[in-house]
């Protein structure tokens, strides 16, 4: 990349996009030139927060998946000169138009069909749709490979890996790091009353509804130990995964001589976002809070309690079944939390939903199916959704019975 970066940024109005929005923009003011051009904003159904973003940075183009609010994105829009679409397919088509970098940040596997568009179309892709990597990965390592683009991890731990990744064939393990969540000192035997609300309270970072209940359960660090496997080209039992509640070592590789390299920072997202957005070429400027070792005086470490948290095993279990499995660990997991955001079904339901949706995939017709292009791998999603629903279902009839 040379002089002013362009920019595509899909899923701007959640979290990682609106961070990646903060770094354009203090990058920007802190040069004499501009250092990034955003092309699209693209976002799901958030259309103040899309038509908000939209006159503050005046992208090319925006595109909002929701087709009903295209009408009020036109009319707020009016005379800027920024062009507007809506629908799923027109997210799809924004991720191939060219620029420098497509930042990958619409949660889900509903992230992936924008991700696969952007990287065949020949952009690189910064990712921070952790999903994307978790049900595609050999096969989004692969089009990369073919269409001479680089995939930047962009996720904390991922992009910590990335930074201090010396030499891959010199690696012993990777250390992955978790905060522990909100329940980490909670017992065992209180988890099945935790509600929405307590499980959103993320002690360290302020995330989306659904990553937060992610790192509750500690599925986020399950999900990101198979994008480590795939990212990296490494077997899961490289992977250590070491509780550490203050969250500023974001990752470490240690190396056969004994040395352990970490990334050391603030629990920031703009860090990592505005490392992916620039490498190879610079580092920018960012407005998060230097790293104060003095003040900050002790790093803490914990085992992980798998006895308490299955994901990280259910993930273990995933990532060496391979094919569809990772995908149905990670499309089981996104119906049981929304199910228990509802209010359909407890904490410990999510645990329990996707490990059972698991064990039925793996001893199931489909358990063979390769995934190696995008309709495989969205009927395997498909078979994951109706296994889940399901399981779902076979709780709420209990709930019901025990009402009654």
């Amino acid at each position: 990349m040379s002089g002013a970066s362009t920019i595509s940024i899909m899923g701007s109005t959640g979290s990682i996009g609106t961070s990646a929005l903060s770094v354009i923009e203090h990058a920007n003011a802190e040069a004499e030139e501009p250092v990034f051009v955003i092309d699209t904003l693209a976002a799901g159904a958030n259309v103040e927060r899309l038509i908000e973003q939209a006159k503050q940075v005046r992208p090319k183009r925006v595109v909002i998946a929701d087709e009903t609010k295209r009408e009020r994105l036109n009319e707020a829009l009016s005379g800027l000169d920024i062009a507007v679409a809506a629908g799923k397919d027109e997210i799809t088509a924004a991720a191939q138009r060219p620029v420098d970098r497509v930042l990958a940040a619409i949660v889900g596997i509903e992230g992936l069909a924008s991700t696969l568009a952007a990287i065949e179309a020949g952009n690189s892709v910064a990712l921070a749709n952790k999903e994307s990597m978790v049900c595609a990965g050999p096969l989004l390592k692969r089009l990369a490979a073919q269409a001479s683009v680089a995939i930047v991890p962009t996720d904390s731990e991922h992009n910590a890996m990335f930074q201090v990744m010396d030499r891959r064939e010199d690696l012993e393990r990777i250390i992955l790091t978790a905060s522990g969540g909100p329940f980490r000192t909670t017992p065992a035997d209180e988890l099945k009353t935790v509600t929405p609300q307590r499980a959103l309270a993320h002690p360290r970072w302020d995330m989306g509804q659904k990553i937060s209940i992610d790192s509750a359960t500690l599925f986020n660090k399950g999900l990101e130990l198979i994008e480590a496997c795939y990212l990296f080209d490494v077997l899961e039992d490289q992977i250590e995964v070491v509780i550490h509640p203050q969250s500023i070592i974001h990752s470490a590789i240690a190396y056969r001589d004994g040395s352990v390299l970490a990334q050391m920072g603030v629990p920031d997202m703009r860090t990592p976002i505005a490392h992916a957005l620039t490498w190879p070429e610079r580092r920018q400027p960012t407005p998060v809070e230097p790293l104060d070792l003095i003040a900050l005086s002790q790093l803490d470490f914990e085992p992980l309690d798998s006895s308490k948290f299955r994901s990280v095993e259910l993930s273990r279990q995933a990532v060496r079944a391979g094919r569809g499995a990772p995908t149905v660990l990670n499309c089981a997991n996104e119906g049981a939390v929304a199910a228990f955001l509802a209010g359909q079904c407890g904490f410990l339901d999510i645990s329990w939903a996707v490990e059972t949706a698991l064990e039925r995939f793996l001893n199931g017709p489909m358990a063979c199916q390769d995934c190696d292009n995008l309709e495989s791998i969205l009927a395997v999603e498909a078979e994951a959704k109706r296994l889940t629903g399901a399981l779902l279902e076979e709780v709420a009839c209990q709930n019901e019975e025990r009402r009654a």
